[in-house]
């Protein structure tokens, strides 16, 4: 489980813009959406979302980057390894004087926030090859 929880009130500028840019995506606010409702393997969690794992993938690690999800690696009955996500429990509480304070600690220019976005997230989805 993260160390830090988002929704803390102690979020830098940098970190309260990366956070909410990384939920400014349709596919993001799905995976949270779905996750919500428990735990779930990729190819589980690909196949419930829609989404190719490759993409699943690329959004889960940009989520995980600023701790809304973690992951776990367990092995199931057959021995395979089977990687989980989880939700991170968070509260995001946000009012002029919570945007005001972090706009003084903000050092990234607006544009290297939102940057690294999947390709696919933009417009259309790449297809699912062998997805399971």
């Amino acid at each position: 489980m993260p160390s830090r929880v988002p929704g803390d009130g102690e979020f830098t500028g940098d970190e309260l813009l990366k956070l909410l840019a990384t939920l400014a995506n349709p596919h993001r606010m799905r995976i949270v959406g779905a996750l919500a409702g428990g735990r779930f393997y990729v190819s589980e969690l690909a196949r419930e979302l829609g989404i190719s794992r490759p993409l699943l993938q690329a959004h889960l690690r940009r989520m995980q980057a600023v701790g809304l999800v973690w992951a776990t690696v367990e092995l199931d009955a057959d021995g395979r390894a089977m990687k989980y996500y989880e939700l991170s429990p968070f509260v995001i509480r946000l009012d002029a004087r919570i945007l005001a304070a972090a706009v003084d600690t903000l050092t990234l220019p607006a544009r290297d926030a939102t940057e690294s976005e999947p390709a696919e997230s933009a417009g259309a989805e790449a297809p699912d090859k062998g997805a399971t």
